[in-house]
């Protein structure tokens, strides 16, 4: 059996934090409707799936991102 390597995105791209402000990788997680995709779909592991989801709820608070799209 093969191991596939490292599949999640940020793992990938060694980014260890997250920033609430930065709206283009955030957006990258979020559904056309304006939802947080579950790690399924974003292919993210668990610790940065959590730090994505807190991230995107900052962002909402401080209106840079909409609650709906």
């Amino acid at each position: 059996m093969q191991t596939r390597g490292k599949n999640c995105y940020l793992c990938q791209r060694n980014l260890k934090e997250i920033d609430w402000k930065n709206v283009s990788l955030l957006k990258r997680f979020l559904s056309p409707s304006g939802k947080i995709r579950p790690r399924k779909k974003t292919h993210l592991c668990a610790k940065h799936q959590r730090k994505v989801a807190l991230a995107v709820k900052k962002a909402r608070e401080m209106a840079f991102l909409p609650y709906k799209m």
